[in-house]
C-alpha cells in the first residue's frame, strides 16, 4: 500500500514540478532576469551590488531602446555585461561641449547627474571632457554611465554597441529591500 501511495504521489507532482521548471526557464531566459551591479560607473542612480529585475523581453519585441533608458549590455569579447544609459540612437550625432550633452545640436536634459555634477562643481572640474560630434550607425548606440568621472562606455573603451548586444532593460532595484525603486 505505502508503494501505490507513493507512486500516486510522484505521478501528482511531476507534471505541475516539471512544468514550473520549465516556466522558470523561459522566464530566465526570454522574459525577466536579475542582474547584479558591479562598479560604481551608475551611481548615485545605481549602486555596486544593487539587484535589478531585467526585462529580456523587450529586447526581442522593439529594434532599438530608447534615449535615457538603462540597460545591460553583453560584451562577447570581455565576457562581461554592463549597465548603462543609451544616450544617442542610430543616425544621432552626440557630441559635449562645456559639460553640455548635444544630441542632434540640442542640450540633453540630464538631471540623473545633478549630483555628480555638484561634486564636479566642488572639486572645481567638468563632470565630462569634451568629445565628438560622434555619428552613430544603423545597429548602434551610444551608452554613458552615470557617474562620469568614473565609468567605461561609449567614450572610452566600449564604443559604441551594436543593438544587438543589448540583453534588456534594467526595470527597477529589487535588492536591498530597503531600496525598492524604479529604473525609470
Amino acid at each position: 500500500m505505502e508503494k501505490e501511495s507513493q507512486t500516486k504521489w510522484v505521478k501528482e507532482w511531476a507534471s505541475p514540478l516539471i512544468f514550473a521548471v520549465a516556466l522558470a526557464f523561459v522566464l530566465k531566459m526570454f522574459i525577466v532576469a536579475p542582474y547584479i551591479v558591479e562598479g560604481a560607473s551608475m551611481d548615485p542612480t545605481l549602486h555596486d551590488g544593487d539587484r535589478l529585475l531585467v526585462n529580456k523581453f523587450i529586447s526581442y519585441v522593439q529594434d532599438e531602446p530608447d534615449r535615457g533608458e538603462i540597460v545591460i549590455i553583453k560584451n562577447a569579447e570581455m565576457d562581461k555585461h554592463y549597465v548603462k544609459r543609451v544616450i544617442g540612437l542610430p543616425g544621432d550625432t552626440v557630441e559635449m561641449k562645456n559639460d553640455s550633452l548635444l544630441v542632434n545640436g540640442k542640450e540633453l536634459d540630464e538631471p540623473y547627474l545633478s549630483t555628480n555634477r555638484n561634486k564636479a562643481e566642488t572639486m572645481g572640474m567638468q563632470l565630462t571632457e569634451d568629445f565628438g560630434p560622434i555619428e552613430i550607425p544603423d545597429g548602434e548606440l551610444f551608452v554613458m554611465g552615470d557617474n562620469r568621472l568614473r565609468s567605461m562606455d561609449s567614450r572610452n573603451g566600449l564604443g559604441k554597441i551594436a543593438t544587438k548586444d543589448i540583453v534588456g532593460r534594467a526595470e527597477m532595484v529589487w535588492y536591498p529591500f530597503t531600496d525598492l525603486r524604479s529604473t525609470n
